[in-house]
């Protein structure tokens, strides 16, 4: 059976990454995702990509609505990454709850149902489910750390992973599930670790600009974070494993360098909070190399160059609403 992906939160960041390499490959490909802006999507795809996406307004909490969809298109894979982030989350608990938890437990209970036709499926995680750095021994986080979260949203992603190991334990449903920290890159424009990559934006038009956060942390490019993902809904090892996503380990004012690099006028002009975030500093992601192959991250100065050159190209085409997102 020839590949048909369905991508949940396809308008999302991510979502429209993987979107993109999926259809470099000449997969078919099922956008799944509530009625929104396609902004992200045309941000970094041209019409004629634009126009091979199988659209789907659907919510990952209708579980008829899902079932059916994976059945009727022959849905051979599905990467899960429609989720609510921390701040929306902490705003609605109720609803980010049913969408980040209910809504994994549809996705593999619509995967047990169609075990015959359904070959992976992969889905966030989140480093959110680990604690602040100074809970853990010092160097990189092992795969197996204990959990810890310090927001509703990492428990939620907590509980998507114990719901993956019970559909293994129980129904032998096969899942990747894989832990982000910061995804930077065109098309992250919300959520709590997204203001580096406003700062890329603002740069990139000469705006000075005051990222939320400083400390040490992973970043990885969201185009390689996709990358990742497609293999993990591709690998057909048993199981429910969990990776921890490794990339970049840097500083605040690593980043901050790597802007005024790609862009000199800007030195003294991007500032940041003095504060780390609440999760460990450093990932081993040795256990995901050894069960997706060798990681490819780009060097951090190439993806923040890559990004900034890239919204100066979208700032002048009109692809990007600059305002809007600045002032989020």
């Amino acid at each position: 059976m020839s590949e048909r992906f369905l991508v949940t939160g396809a308008l999302g960041c991510i979502g429209a990454w993987a979107v993109k390499r999926l259809l470099a490959e000449d997969v078919a490909v099922y956008a799944y995702d509530l009625p929104g802006s396609e902004h992200r999507l045309r941000l970094i795809l041209e019409e004629a990509q634009l126009a091979r996406i199988n659209r789907i307004s659907g919510d990952v909490t209708d579980f008829e609505q899902f079932d059916k969809t994976v059945a009727d298109n022959g849905i051979t894979h599905i990467l899960h990454l429609a989720a609510l982030q921390v701040p929306f989350v902490r705003a609605d608990p109720v609803r980010g709850t049913r969408v980040n938890a209910v809504g994994t437990t549809i996705v593999l209970e619509t995967a047990r149902r169609h075990a015959d036709q359904v070959q992976g499926v992969a889905y966030a995680s989140s480093a959110a489910v680990y604690g602040p750095p100074e809970r853990y021994p010092r160097g990189p986080l092992a795969n197996d750390a204990p959990h810890d979260p310090t927001n509703l949203y990492g428990v939620t992603k907590q509980a998507n992973e114990g719901t993956a190991r019970i559909y293994w334990l129980e129904n032998q449903v096969r899942s990747v599930g894989i832990r982000p920290y910061v995804v930077y890159g065109p098309g992250r424009d919300q959520g709590m670790t997204s203001t580096p990559t406003k700062a890329m934006l603002a740069a990139a038009l000469g705006r000075p600009y005051h990222i939320s956060f400083g400390g040490t942390v992973v970043y990885h490019h969201a185009d390689d974070a996709a990358e990742m993902f497609i293999r993990a809904a591709r690998s057909r090892s048993p199981g429910a494993d969990v990776f921890n996503l490794g990339g970049n380990t840097a500083t605040m004012d690593e980043i901050v360098a790597a802007i005024t690099a790609a862009v000199p006028d800007m030195a003294g002009k991007i500032t940041f909070e003095p504060i780390q975030l609440a999760t460990p500093t450093e990932i081993d992601e040795s256990m995901l190399v050894r069960a997706l192959g060798a990681s490819n991250w780009r060097p951090l100065a190439e993806g923040v160059r890559q990004t900034i050159e890239h919204f100066r190209h979208a700032s002048a085409t009109g692809k990007v609403a600059v305002d809007e997102i600045l002032a989020k």
